[in-house]
This record gives C-alpha cells, structure tokens and sequence, in this order.
C-alpha cells in the first residue's frame, strides 16, 4: 500500500512535483545573494516576461497561492460595502474559507447559475439589477475562472460579451487563472486575445497546478487598479522576502513556452482518460473535457474498490462524480494502471449493485 500511495495520482494537478525547467531556474536563483522584497533582477525578468508574453504593459505582483491571489485581488476591486458576481461553482464562493471577504472586509459574493460553470451576460444583468437600493451590497466586479471548476472553457466570444455587459454596467472584470494556460492552450489562442482585449482588468495566474513549487501572479492590466496593492501583499503576509524564490520559477515555466507544453501535455492525457472511460459500462461522462480534467460519474461501489486500491480523487467538486486531473507529469502507462482498475472494480461488482 505505501508504494501506491507514492505513485502519481488523478486527484488534482497540485499532487505533482516541479518541472524540471522551474527547478532549474530556483537553482540557478540560489547562487550568491540578491535585493530583498521583490527588488532582485530575476523578479524584475519575469516582469518583464509578462509584459511581453501578454503584449501590454501591466504591473505584476507574487503571492504564495490562489487563495491569496484572488482573495487581494478581489479586494483591490472593492470596498467593504460592494459585491462580487459569479458562478455558484466559482472557487471564491466553494473553496475559499471566506477569505475574500475577509480580505475585503465584509464584500459580499453572490452566485447565479450557469451552464457548465459559466456565468453569463444576462446572469451578470440579472444580478446587476436585482436591487438598486442602498440596503443592498453594491455590485462591483465579476469574477470569471477559466478554466473553470467544471473543466469548461469561455470562449473568446464568450468572454467579449461578459466584458462588455460588465463594461455597460461600470463593473470590474476579474479572472480566476489557476488553469489559465490549460484553457489557453484549448482554445489555441493568444494571451491578450482572452484577457485585456476583452476587457479583464485582472488576472490572477496560476504556475503550482502547471509545474511550480509555490507562488501565483497576480497581473493588473488596469494598472490603476494595482495601486498600494504591495501594501495588500504586506499586510496579508504575502510579501516574500526572499522573492526571487517566488519569481525564478516563473522565468523557466515562461521560457521556451514551458508552460503550455505543460498544459498542452496535461490536456492530452485528460483526452486520452476520457476516451478509455467512455468505453467502460456503468460509467457516465458529465461535462465536455476542455482542459486537463474528467468529470465521470461512477457506481458508489466501484469508488469505494478503486479508493481501497490505492487511488485518490475528489467527490465533492462539481455536481457529484469523480473528478480526475491529469497534470504536467501524468504518463500514458499511470492512465492504462488507472483505467485498468476501474475496469476491474466494474466488472468485480455483485449482481443486481444497480447501474447508474
């Protein structure tokens, strides 16, 4: 049991390790000493690398995790007495701990519903308009994930009429990128395309699920937007004081276009579980693969089996199911191990367990 426990795993992409290319950038970071506090020139590189990478200037800033990345993030875009609009699905709303109203002081976020784990234009108008009066939190942002918690991608036309109805109604557009480069790659377009040209004025982007030890960019395209924001980072404790730590690992994900061969491979392997399952009986897809995740609906039984064998993966993310994630090191070989066991939890149930 305890060598199944150390082989790779489908319950998130934050079981994996680092990229051998961040790895060598935290290496290459560790020699001699540097400016404190984000002053050092390898923070300044990957700056730099951003502004090229998304054609435009913006400022940019290193936290330690999402939580902290969107939580400041959202903060920024508010005062105490505003509200943000999402998905009832959104990672701010379902597995925060409340940190961005904490962080905020008391914003309050309000959820619609939505196809797949989108919201939508009119989602956003009908929230907007639901009261006006001052006895109600003021809406002030919007607050997308893409990809989102349920493996789905807004297109770019998608995200052109979210950033306008937030534009017509005077409200900040936010984006939660933990797997932005995984939906970037699925969609085959470019940086700027589905950020600032259509009208995010902040993106909070994730390197850990894509092959980083720790640390997450938070990227202001509305730079007036980002202002006293290092002050946030401070005051929450997110300010590193050995930050080149933070921000080398960036300079070999970003080199080379790393991290979306990483995603692009993560992606593939996700394509390729979800073929292998389809072919199982008892076993039900629920949403459209987009990026690195399979959502597959699976007898309680066959579970339990596959769980006592070994392998972990969450129940509780979605709308029911399994969700599997393959990351930047999943292997052909750890999917035909994974499969092969589900094929024979299946075909090990007793008559008459029922079917989906």
């Amino acid at each position: 049991m305890k060598e199944r426990e150390l082989r790779r795993q489908f319950a998130s992409d934050n079981y994996a390790g680092i990229c051998p290319e961040a790895m060598e950038a935290i290496i290459a970071a560790n020699e001699g000493h540097a400016l404190p506090y984000g002053e050092d020139a390898y923070t300044e590189k990957v700056c730099n690398m951003f502004r090229e990478i998304f054609e435009t200037d913006c400022e940019v800033f290193f936290v330690f995790n999402g939580t902290a990345a969107n939580s400041l993030a959202l903060a920024s875009l508010c005062n105490s007495y505003h509200s943000v609009l999402c998905n009832h699905s959104s990672h701010i709303e379902t597995d925060e701990c409340g940190a961005p109203e904490f962080f905020s002081n008391g914003t309050k976020i309000l959820t619609t519903e939505g196809a797949f784990g989108k919201i939508s234009p009119e989602g956003i108008r009908t929230l907007a308009g639901k009261r006006t009066d001052i006895h109600y939190p003021k809406p002030r942002v919007v607050s997308i994930t893409q990809a989102t918690e349920l493996g789905t991608v807004y297109t770019t036309e998608e995200l052109r009429a979210i950033g306008s109805a937030a534009g017509e109604l005077d409200l900040r557009l936010h984006m939660d990128g933990a797997r932005f480069a995984n939906a970037l790659v699925s969609l085959d377009a470019t940086p700027k395309d589905i950020t600032w040209k259509v009208g995010v004025d902040v993106l909070c982007l994730g390197g850990v699920k894509n092959g980083i030890a720790v640390g997450e960019a938070v990227i202001f395209f509305n730079k007036a937007l980002a202002h006293e924001f290092d002050y946030r980072c401070k005051q929450a404790g997110q300010l590193c004081s050995k930050m080149r730590f933070l921000s080398a690992p960036w300079i070999g994900l970003l080199s080379n276009d790393t991290w979306l061969k990483n995603a692009r491979h993560a992606n593939r392997c996700a394509q390729i579980l979800e073929e292998r399952l389809r072919e199982i009986p008892s076993l039900r897809i629920m949403f459209p693969r987009q990026v690195n995740s399979v959502f597959v609906e699976m007898p309680m039984d066959v579970i339990t089996a596959l769980r006592d064998r070994g392998w972990h993966f969450y129940t509780f993310i979605g709308d029911g199911g399994a969700r599997l994630m393959c990351s930047w090191d999943t292997t052909d070989d750890d999917i035909e191990v994974f499969v092969a066991d589900v094929r024979d939890a299946v075909k090990s149930r007793r008559p008459g367990q029922g079917t989906l």
